[in-house]
């Protein structure tokens, strides 16, 4: 059950078949905890709609999804009262992954984004989180797979199970974690892909069919995808290390909650594990790969060695009664018809004879591969 705010006496009442009927289609979804301990969850197509709701709500969670990101992420923060100076810092620069203003905060996370045509592609896409005392904001684009889809539709369940009694810190820190933790396990999600990705490669690795000009091209898209992935959950493990020792005044200082921000931590590390090794495996693929273009190369010269001993054997051959005839060929021995077979007989035996000592001569000097295969 959900319920939303009568403007008139700032008390809750239900709503939630209008929320779950619609699916959450539009771009700007809110879902908060009165003081009274009722919960409102709508969505709208602009975020004036949640401006009561926020004021009198001890915790809430607003989200916003934009297919123009680089335009509306700046808009739509600084409309709910984020300060230019912080939304600024966090979009401009590409390498900030955490700031901290005392009053507001934000955050950087990665969300990765795969494409398998001819090729596996894989990007990061920021998703920005900006915090206030009693609310959390974030912004990401549309085309991430509606990353926040689920938690959406079953954020009144989870705000429900924040104690009241928890300090605003807690609150805050409890759904800060359940966001991350929904963004991370869609992260994780990903890696399945590129499992299929590298069994699928691994296979045509096997097959002595696949063309070398293909094997390649895949090899590096792979290994990028893999490197792509790995750096966006290294930006995740950065977020979290800050989150944990950044004492920022929004956040707890509790360490049971703490606790459960190292065990998100932990998982990452996991996943990174996983990745590793995995990468692994394509590197030993790709030495395998490398061992079949020596193994051809070594073959193609074994056959070039082979041939050009034939040559040389067949060219001293040639050479010698080549010689003998332009020796006695010359006016100077005068020869007739009667020296017609001794002549025939000096050619064929001498051609002989140059034939197996060139051979063997080639063939005590290793010129001759003794293996083609």
């Amino acid at each position: 059950m959900s319920e939303t705010i009568d403007p008139a006496t700032n008390h809750c009442h239900d709503n939630s078949m209008t929320g779950q009927a619609n699916e959450f289609q539009k771009h700007w979804f809110c879902v908060a905890v009165c003081k009274d301990g009722a919960v409102h969850m709508e969505d709208s197509d602009s975020p004036a709609a949640f401006f009561d709701t926020l004021k009198n709500s001890i915790v809430a969670w607003v989200d916003y999804r934009t297919a123009n990101f680089d335009t509306d992420a700046r808009a739509g923060a600084t409309g709910l009262g984020f300060s230019d100076t912080l939304v600024n810092s966090l979009i401009d620069n590409p390498r900030l992954l955490y700031d901290d203003y005392d009053i507001e905060t934000g955050i950087k996370l990665p969300s990765i984004q795969i494409r398998v045509n001819e090729h596996i592609d894989v990007q990061s896409y920021p998703t920005l989180l900006f915090l206030r005392r009693n609310f959390i904001l974030t912004i990401h684009p549309l085309l991430v797979d509606r990353r926040f889809t689920r938690l959406r539709r079953y954020s009144d369940t989870i705000l429900r199970k924040i104690p009241l009694d928890l300090s605003a810190e807690d609150k805050l820190t409890t759904l800060l974690i359940r966001i991350i933790d929904q963004n991370n396990d869609r992260n994780f999600e990903h890696l399945r892909q590129i499992e299929e990705s590298g069994d699928e490669l691994n296979k045509s690795l096997m097959d002595p069919t696949t063309p070398r000009s293909e094997l390649g091209p895949r090899i590096y898209h792979m290994k990028h995808a893999l490197m792509t992935y790995l750096d966006a959950l290294w930006e995740t493990i950065d977020v979290l290390h800050d989150l944990r020792y950044g004492d920022a005044n929004l956040l707890t200082n509790e360490p049971a909650l703490l606790g459960r921000v190292g065990l998100l931590a932990e998982d990452v590390n996991n996943q990174i594990g996983l990745a590793e090794h995995l990468s692994e495996v394509l590197a030993s693929g790709l030495e395998v790969l490398q061992s079949i273009y020596n193994n051809q190369l070594q073959l193609m010269n074994n056959r070039m060695a082979l041939l050009m001993t034939y040559l040389t054997v067949l060219g001293t051959a040639v050479l010698v009664p080549n010689t003998l005839a332009t020796i006695f060929g010359n006016s100077a021995f005068a020869m007739g018809p009667q020296d017609v077979g001794w002549y025939i007989t000096l050619l064929v035996v001498s051609t002989l004879v140059a034939t197996a000592l060139s051979f063997l001569w080639i063939k005590k000097s290793g010129f001759i591969p003794k293996k083609m295969d």
